[in-house]
């Protein structure tokens, strides 16, 4: 069990699946983080403990991004317990460094990127899902310099296990390279600078299959559709304002509609596209994130676009109340 059933929550409000119940592939809907001292007593319920935050959240919702990672490298044993206080079938994505992308900017990176791929990651096995690579405003595209480092990246947990070989000595004994499954690794880009909305970078990304995230930034950067690679992450921002604003319910159908398109294996209907059609396939799994927390929209506004996906009965309380006859959820649907 992945937290203790004497503080139960979950199962009976915390219903929900991970993908379509008809055709398509594997849609997840999710949330940016989850320590948030705003959502205490209104997201999370009253007197929950800090500790028990990722457990209830991760029953609530089937994936969730670690911002954490961001900001520095996690310790093994970080993901080791997140990886043990989450449900079966439930996804991480993780944030790649802001080391790489924002300071070093892609320059003399290969010893950063083995570092982040040894730190941890590999710990949380089977939930481990993209990694999402952040660029700053002030980022422009250089093909030269962004091919040399998609050519980097590791597209198997095998894959990145054999990087410790070139992590740093300061990793020696705060780091992890052991696998207990290979399995493939996805990746994804989110950028911020219009000399990235060109045709070339669509080009670019489809043949490395690395998926280019489409951000809902209420504006203030480009938001494309252009669909890279075998799967699809949104991440939204906030509708009106940037990290704040929440989701009305004609764009919440909006973007369910785009969704179950995607899922379809198909281009979204009415999406910005730099770049030739995407091809087609059978399906594709859609992975999907709030990030309006700043006013306590994210897991809310997540759990109503889950509801119009028909992937959860109802939406979430705020300052929901734990029953004691409740009991924890141990698995998600799985997939």
């Amino acid at each position: 069990m992945f937290f203790n059933p004497a503080g139960p929550y979950g199962i009976t409000f915390g219903m929900g699946d991970v993908r379509r119940k008809s055709s398509g592939g594997v849609i997840r809907v999710g949330i940016s983080g989850w320590t948030y001292k705003p959502w205490r007593g209104t997201f999370y319920p009253k007197k929950l403990a800090q500790k028990n935050e990722l457990p209830y959240a991760s029953a609530m919702l089937p994936s969730i991004e670690i911002n954490g990672t961001f900001y520095g490298l996690q310790k093994p044993t970080s993901y080791a317990a997140w990886h043990a206080q989450t449900p079966a079938e439930f996804v991480f994505s993780v944030k790649a460094p802001r080391f790489i992308t924002h300071m070093k900017r892609l320059r003399d990176v290969e010893a950063p990127i083995a570092n982040f791929f040894v730190s941890g990651v590999l710990r949380l096995n089977e939930k481990l899902g993209p990694i999402l690579w952040q660029f700053p405003p002030n980022f422009h595209f250089k093909p030269d310099l962004f091919e040399a480092f998609l050519e980097q990246l590791p597209r198997s947990n095998t894959e990145a296990a054999k990087l410790l070989k070139r992590a740093d000595d300061r990793m020696k004994g705060r780091s992890w390279a052991k696998i207990d499954s290979d399995r493939p690794m996805r990746h994804a880009v989110e950028i911020r600078h219009e000399s990235f909305a060109t045709e070339s970078f669509v080009r670019l990304l489809r043949k490395h299959n690395v998926a280019l995230v489409t951000a809902d930034t209420a504006g203030k950067w480009p938001m494309l559709h252009d669909v890279t690679a075998d799967f699809v992450y949104l991440r939204l921002h906030g509708e009106e304002e940037l990290y704040a604003s929440g989701y009305t319910e004609k764009s919440l159908e909006d973007w369910a509609t785009k969704i179950r398109a995607l899922s379809k294996g198909t281009d979204a209907p009415g999406g910005n596209r730099v770049g030739p059609a995407a091809q087609k396939r059978a399906k594709r799994d859609v992975y999907v994130y709030f990030d309006n927390d700043v006013k306590v929209r994210s897991p809310f506004d997540a759990a109503r676009l889950a509801m119009k996906l028909g992937l959860r009965e109802r939406p979430l309380e705020e300052a929901q109340t734990i029953e004691s006859s409740e009991v924890p959820r141990e698995q998600w649907p799985s997939v």
